[in-house]
């Protein structure tokens, strides 16, 4: 488990992180969001005891991250876009990382191998994609097979199959009782794999809630409805003071009332249905609902030709 106490990080009069108190429980993924510069990366930092807090702080089972004998049995991160340096191979990287920290070389060419890099093992890592040394620095993230993971953007550069890899490693992970931890501003992927959100903005905790939940409550939810008499349709709904919008032929998409009252109402008029489904909220609505106000770099909208 990582535990935060009132953890803040200024610089200078900037509250780069203020105050920020949450637990990230064993069990579940947790997803870390917020807009650029609202503390995310500095947060992670000090937990892994690279940046020092202001006041507060933040444990790992209990202990600050400094007081781990061997940290890489307790807690893996990736939190940089690369990994190793360019001259060396992923094998003699992950060798030197294993070596300081008491690791078997046969758990190297595990995670070679669970990584997709085992045929790629002797080359030198300046020659790699983003997305292979992000494959890379992920490895070393697995290296201790530690119980907390801490991942910052870790599908930043992979393609498809890398993403599915990834999301199914940390699904595994938490279902064996693990500790993940990651961030990302790729929604669509966050509400995937993400059992628990933190939200924080301008270094501040905006919610920390149950996925679902946080969509459930944040979006509504918008009806598609499709039928051959689908003006009349339109006309009754619109009578309810609902939002009533066209959606292509003999169709359209309702928001404010739920399948069931849409269904009891055309009942009631004998208007026949073809279609009557509901979208399910998404991540990205609710996300900007909740960080509105917490934009520090922000575009206009694109004018419409």
């Amino acid at each position: 488990m990582i535990k935060l106490e009132a953890l803040t990080k200024d610089y200078g009069n900037t509250h780069a992180v203020n105050e920020l108190s949450v637990e990230i429980q064993p069990g579940r993924v947790t997803g870390f969001l917020g807009p650029n510069g609202a503390g995310k990366s500095t947060t992670m930092r000090m937990i892994l005891g690279l940046d020092a807090p202001t006041s507060g702080q933040a444990l790992v089972n209990g202990q600050r991250y400094g007081q781990l004998a061997y940290p890489m049995h307790t807690v893996g991160a990736h939190i940089s876009g690369t990994a190793g340096h360019p001259g060396h191979t992923p094998r003699t990287f992950l060798q030197a990382l294993a070596q300081s920290n008491r690791i078997s070389r046969n758990r190297v060419d595990q995670v070679l191998e669970e990584s997709g890099l085992a045929t790629v093992a002797s080359k030198r890592i300046g020659g790699f994609s983003l997305g292979m040394r992000q494959r890379l620095g992920i490895s070393a993230a697995l290296l201790g097979d530690p119980q907390i993971l801490i991942l910052d953007e870790p599908m930043n550069g992979l393609d498809a199959q890398g993403i599915a890899w990834i999301r199914q490693m940390m699904r595994t992970r938490a279902e064996n009782g693990g500790t993940v931890f990651v961030s990302s501003h790729l929604m669509s992927e966050v509400q995937q794999v993400a059992d628990q959100l933190i939200l924080i903005g301008r270094g501040q905790l905006i919610a920390n809630a149950a996925t679902e939940q946080l969509i459930t409550e944040f979006t509504q939810q918008v009806v598609t409805v499709r039928s051959p008499q689908v003006q009349a349709l339109a006309d009754l709904l619109g009578q309810q003071g609902v939002q009533v919008q066209p959606a292509g032929a003999q169709a359209v998409r309702v928001t404010g009332l739920a399948v069931e009252e849409i269904g009891a109402l055309a009942f009631a008029q004998h208007i026949e249905l073809h279609e009557l489904s509901a979208a399910r909220g998404s991540l990205e609505s609710a996300y900007n609902q909740l960080t509105r106000e917490s934009m520090e770099f922000t575009a206009p909208s694109p004018a419409r030709s």
